[in-house]
C-alpha cells in the first residue's frame, strides 16, 4: 500500500460511487432498512413475559449489534472488494490519483454508512420495543462499532484475496461469521463454555468488538475491557499489514 494518507475529497468521491451502485441494489436497501425492525419484531414476540426479559433484551441486541456488523459490513464488503477487483475496477483507479487506502475505504463506506444506520435503529426501537435501558455508555459502544467497522473492513480486504469469484465469498466468509456467532458471545454467553474453550475464544477478531459493545450498553467498567482493547487493536495492527502484503488488485486467473 503506497500511502497511509486519506484526502477527504476523493474519499467522498469513492464513497458516492460505490453507494451509488448500492442504491440500485433495491433488493440490498430493503432488506437493510427492515431487517433491524425485524429483528425488533422477532425479539419483542419472543421476550413477552418472559422472566428476566430486560436482561435477555440487552443481551439479545448486542448480539444483534454484532449480528449486523458481520453482515452488512464483512459479507458486503468481500463481495464488493471481489466484484470491483474481477471488474478491474480497483485496477483501473490505482492508476489515478487515489492511493491504496483511499480506495479500500471508499469502497468500505457505504457499507460502514448502512450499518451505522442499522444499529441506530436497532438500539432505538430495539429498547422502546422491549423496554430495555438504552446504552449507558453510548461513547463507548459508538467507539466499539466503529472499531469492529475498521476490523471487519480489513479482513473483508484480506478474505477478499482468498475469494476467486463473488460466488463464492459465501463460503470465504463463512469462518469468521461462525467463529463470531459461536464463539463471540454474541448468542451463546461465554460463561457457558468450558474454560479453555472460553480463554481461547476471547483471543477470536470480534471478541474484543462485542466485550466492548456489551460494556457500553450495560456500563460495567469491567476489567477485562483492557484485555477487549488490546486483542481488538492486536487483530486490527495484524491486518492492516496482512492487507499491505497480500491484498490482490488485479483478477486471479
Amino acid at each position: 500500500m503506497n500511502t497511509l494518507t486519506l484526502n477527504p475529497g476523493r474519499l467522498a468521491a469513492l464513497g458516492r460511487s460505490e453507494l451509488t451502485l448500492l442504491v440500485r441494489n433495491r433488493a440490498a436497501v430493503a432488506l437493510a432498512v427492515l431487517m433491524p425492525l425485524l429483528m425488533v419484531f422477532v425479539l419483542r414476540s419472543s421476550l413477552s413475559g418472559a422472566e428476566g426479559a430486560e436482561a435477555v433484551g440487552e443481551a439479545t441486541l448486542t448480539g444483534g449489534i454484532g449480528m449486523v456488523l458481520i453482515l452488512v459490513v464483512h459479507m458486503n464488503l468481500v463481495s464488493a472488494y471481489v466484484a470491483r477487483r474481477e471488474e478491474l475496477v480497483l485496477k483501473r483507479l490505482r492508476t489515478g490519483e487515489a492511493n491504496d487506502l483511499e480506495i479500500l475505504a471508499g469502497t468500505a463506506l457505504p457499507a460502514a454508512a448502512l450499518a451505522l444506520g442499522q444499529i441506530a435503529v436497532l438500539a432505538v426501537a430495539g429498547a422502546a420495543a422491549l423496554d430495555v435501558r438504552m446504552p449507558r455508555n453510548p461513547l463507548l459502544l459508538a467507539a466499539a462499532v466503529l472499531a469492529g467497522i475498521v476490523l471487519l473492513a480489513g479482513l473483508s480486504a484480506l478474505t477478499s484475496s482468498l475469494t476467486r469469484t463473488v460466488e463464492t465469498a459465501g463460503l470465504t466468509t463463512l469462518p469468521l461469521f461462525l467463529a463470531t456467532v459461536l464463539g463471540s458471545g454474541l448468542f451463546v454467553p461465554a460463561d457457558s463454555l468450558p474454560d479453555l474453550v472460553a480463554s481461547l475464544c476471547e483471543l477470536l477478531p470480534m471478541s474484543g468488538v462485542m466485550t466492548l459493545v456489551r460494556a457500553g450498553w450495560s456500563g460495567a467498567g469491567d476489567a477485562d475491557l483492557v484485555g477487549a482493547v488490546l486483542v481488538t487493536l492486536a487483530w486490527t495492527v495484524n491486518t492492516v499489514f496482512a492487507v499491505q502484503r497480500w491484498f490482490r488488485w488485479e483478477p486471479r486467473r
